[in-house]
């Protein structure tokens, strides 16, 4: 089996609706591709924030009464009428106006639906935290050394990331690792500061001018997002603000 069609099943496979056969082709394919395992394993992640009740919003009480009044007005309105058929028509008008009414309220007011920023903040807050449960996927190839850990990503990714090291600054690199984020392949650069665990993950931008730093707090992690020299940059860690945009400096600065 190959990466496009294996990740073609991992939806469905997610959601048990393969049968035996295709379900062990599906696990024996990832326990052989880490970009396969890891697109699997933001599934889950995805899956199990959607359950998060803060994502759940109810229509306002003022809006349910309106709509509860309105079928009563029709229900009243068709006590005489014989026709099966017509009977129904009401019904079928007033769903038609809680459908439509859901639908406006959903595009108008953002706040009641995650944003594509929303989302792709929690799939890397996600990634970050399984990573750190998960020792043995917090590197892919360990080492301090740039020229090592560089050219790893030769072969494994459509573009080349950019590596530094700044243990002098009191940042060391500690390896790197492949990850499938925003539906992509991208890098994986894993630092260390004390005690804490920063992950920056990097990949081509579909604009090739610079962004400024927007910073992000979730979870109780802290996010910083640049673009820069064609690359989208994605800080994450549970390290104090501060000192994450100390980071942050050090990278810009040098590229």
């Amino acid at each position: 089996m190959i990466c496009q069609t294996a990740q073609e099943f991992i939806h469905p496979y997610v959601d048990g609706e393969l049968d035996l056969a295709k379900n062990l082709e599906v696990e024996q394919h990832m326990q052989e591709c880490e970009v396969c395992a890891s697109v699997y394993g933001n599934q889950i992640a995805v899956r199990s924030a959607f359950k998060n009740s803060s994502l759940y919003h109810f229509a306002p009480e003022k809006l349910e009464k309106r709509i509860r009044s309105s079928l009563r007005r029709e229900a009243k309105s068709e006590v005489g009428r014989r026709s099966f058929g017509w009977r129904w028509v009401p019904v079928g008008v007033a769903l038609a106006f809680v459908l439509l009414m859901a639908l406006v309220i959903w595009r108008a007011v953002p706040g009641l639906r995650p944003s594509g920023d929303d989302l792709l903040v929690q799939e890397i807050v996600s990634n970050h935290v399984r990573s750190l449960q998960l020792e043995n996927h917090r590197t892919d190839v360990i080492s301090s050394d740039q020229h090592t850990v560089k050219p790893w990503f030769d072969g494994k990714l459509d573009f080349a990331p950019p590596v530094k090291d700044f243990s002098s600054q009191g940042f060391p690199l500690m390896g790197g690792r492949l990850e499938y984020l925003n539906n992509r392949a991208v890098a994986a650069l894993i630092y260390q500061r004390q005690k804490h665990y920063i992950n920056l993950y990097i990949w081509p931008a579909e604009q090739s001018k610079a962004a400024g730093e927007v910073a992000a707090k979730r979870q109780g992690y802290n996010l910083l997002h640049w673009a820069n020299s064609g690359m989208n940059y994605w800080a994450v860690s549970d390290l104090n603000a501060v000192e994450l945009h100390e980071f942050g400096r050090l990278v810009q600065e040098a590229l």
